[in-house]
């Protein structure tokens, strides 16, 4: 079975493949203060009472975080006893990213979303990931990246209002039942979350403006079930579009 890890700035998503089939996930809290040992504990146990010990025959990694980069390699070759591979910019994965910035600074999720698209969807697609960011990515059929979009996401949003604001307080993120609050709790609900529907909405629509072609909208990302059925531009939800361009990764690293 393949592991693959994605690693972002709140969470850290896995995956445990049989083949093609995505068997088991899970997803963990992110925290740059946790050791080896404590993911290594925590990882192996999950995989062991899903499958049991010694399943795992391959790590591939994708990380925005480079400090639990380097503590998920670690992990690989302490309990896997494997060398992961990396999704970096650089791979020789059969994609292009028709872009400015070095290839360096392109985050890993993007490029397996970028590649997921290329060999599952085979279609011009806008993929909306819904994280810690709310990312807009804009792919071809071939499999070139062509840009995009960084907006706050949901979390970012929630917390700027709340330091922002004196009289406001945390509120869980959930949907209210009404667009219009009747107190200051569903108020910042409503606000948060119908919030963040119409700027993605929002964004979609004048990208598909400018883009000028056809194409479907594939969201995925932490957020995504909560947000997709108030969406007006989502064609496909994919929750784990990301697992599965790493999944893809893998086969294409292992071989090169």
């Amino acid at each position: 079975m393949i592991l693959a890890v994605d690693i972002g700035n709140t969470n850290i998503v896995l995956g445990l493949y049989q083949g093609q089939d995505l068997a088991h996930h899970w997803r963990i809290h992110s925290n740059i203060s946790r050791t080896v040992d404590d993911y290594g504990h925590q990882v192996c146990n999950m995989i062991e009472r899903a499958v049991g010990s010694g399943k795992v025959k391959g790590v591939v990694i994708g990380s925005v975080v480079p400090t639990l980069t380097y503590v998920f390699e670690k992990l690989s070759r302490r309990y896997f006893e494997r060398d992961p591979y990396l999704v970096h910019g650089r791979a020789d994965l059969g994609i292009s990213f028709e872009v400015e910035s070095p290839l360096e600074l392109i985050g890993a999720d993007r490029i397996a979303n970028t590649l997921a698209v290329k060999e599952r969807y085979k279609s011009d697609c806008i993929v909306v990931d819904i994280g810690t960011a709310t990312t807009f990515d804009l792919i071809t059929a071939e499999g070139h990246y062509l840009g995009g979009v960084i907006a706050p996401g949901i979390l970012a949003c929630a917390e700027s209002l709340i330091k922002k604001a004196a009289m406001l307080h945390r509120v869980e993120i959930e949907v209210p039942e009404h667009i219009i609050g009747k107190n200051t709790e569903t108020m910042m609900q409503s606000g948060i979350l119908f919030g963040a529907v119409s700027q993605i909405d929002g964004i979609v629509e004048r990208i598909k403006a400018e883009w000028g072609t056809a194409c479907r909208v594939i969201a995925t990302g932490g957020f995504v079930n909560m947000l997709a059925k108030y969406s007006r531009q989502f064609d496909t939800v994919d929750p784990n579009l990301t697992l599965d361009g790493l999944r893809i990764a893998y086969e294409k690293l292992t071989k090169a």
